[in-house]
């Protein structure tokens, strides 16, 4: 079977994990200090702080600023925790559409959306491709706004010459085992802000600021040390699984570029893709199935797949219930046609053309 993700641990990254097990050193330690300067190293940024998941780190971003009250602009097709810990923070996440293209957040549609309370911004790195980071920078300089980078799914990803990791006032990522590194649970805040720097470590150890000192509320949000020596050796080939996910997307691009009716996500101009779901939208009129359909096929072949994302956060009943019912037609349109294929360093040149005959010969 040909896996949507490959969760496979090194020889080296296995001897790590064991050694610090071995140690009896596993919470937060030298491990994770050795992470954070890695990693902060790797994408450019002044600091980066580890945390206990992906969600874990939006949610200690939101809290470093965000007041009773604020809201924040968020893209609706993406998971959950990008509104939810909006809301767990006291802010009100202000859902805008999509561009229908690259499937990031469509800045039109969230200028549409500013009001007085607007105190931020959420763009996701979808799938690993980069949003326009200037023109997000504009836009949050235009209206005073926060920029939280949501990079779940974007480690390595590229925007003009830099990683994107270095951009803006926080980005998020997580570490969970589908994403391109992975430690099991963990999450990195990457902030070139000394002052958030500084808060972002007492929030996510219950606000101690000394020994049994608590000057501010905060949770227990810590790595531990087993996760991020599995990080650090992750951190040491990211650019070889970079390098062999872009070649699978490339290859897929390649092998299904002319066939009617299926679309391809279209990568931000400056930007270079990291390649963590390779999807695609079906029109069903044109292709001859639906893309349900073509994946009850392909899983027949021996392939998975997976759709990310069913309905836009908009459409999900806690929001709905919380802030009404309404209408975002691009996110709607993707929820409905989309569907992710594997494309993860795992799979050899072979595995990915077998897919791209799979998807070709649909209707034998």
């Amino acid at each position: 079977m040909i896996e949507m993700a490959q969760i496979k641990l090194t020889d080296s990254e296995v001897d790590a994990a064991v050694r610090v097990l071995r140690s009896g050193s596993l919470r937060q330690g030298r491990e994770c200090d050795g992470f954070e300067a890695e990693f902060a190293a790797k994408v450019g940024a002044k600091h980066a702080v580890t945390c206990a998941n992906g969600t874990a780190a939006l949610h200690l971003a939101y809290m470093a600023f965000l007041e009773q009250g604020d809201e924040v602009l968020v893209p609706s097709f993406t998971f959950i925790a990008t509104g939810s810990m909006v809301t767990l923070c006291g802010g009100k996440p202000i859902l805008c559409d999509v561009d229908p293209a690259t499937f990031l957040l469509d800045l039109k549609d969230a200028e549409r959306k500013i009001t007085r309370k607007t105190r931020a911004i959420a763009p996701v790195h979808l799938f690993g491709n980069p949003c326009d980071m200037q023109a997000v920078a504009e836009f949050s300089r235009k209206h005073n706004l926060t920029i939280v980078w949501d990079a779940a799914q974007a480690h390595g990803a590229r925007y003009h010459d830099g990683d994107i990791g270095g951009f803006g006032d926080f980005v998020c990522y997580s570490f969970y085992p589908s994403k391109n590194m992975f430690v099991g649970e963990g999450g990195m805040i990457c902030t070139n802000n000394d002052q958030f720097d500084h808060l972002l470590r007492y929030l996510r150890t219950h606000g101690q600021t000394g020994k049994y000192i608590h000057t501010m509320l905060g949770l227990n949000y810590r790595m531990t040390d087993v996760e991020a020596a599995i990080g650090r050796q992750q951190l040491q080939r990211l650019d070889e699984m970079l390098e062999l996910r872009s070649r699978n997307a490339r290859l897929l691009t390649e092998g299904l570029s002319d066939l009617e009716g299926i679309r391809c996500q279209r990568t931000t101009p400056s930007g270079q893709h990291a390649w963590h779901q390779f999807c695609v939208v079906i029109d069903p009129v044109i292709f001859g199935c639906d893309r349900d359909t073509l994946a009850i096929r392909l899983k027949e072949k021996g392939i998975s797949t997976g759709v990310h994302y069913p309905r836009g956060l908009h459409q999900q009943p806690v929001f709905k219930e919380l802030y009404g019912e309404y209408r975002l037609p691009s996110t709607e349109h993707l929820a409905e046609h989309i569907l992710a294929i594997p494309v993860h360093h795992g799979l050899s040149e072979a595995d990915v053309l077998y897919i791209i005959d799979s998807i070709r010969t649909r209707h034998e």
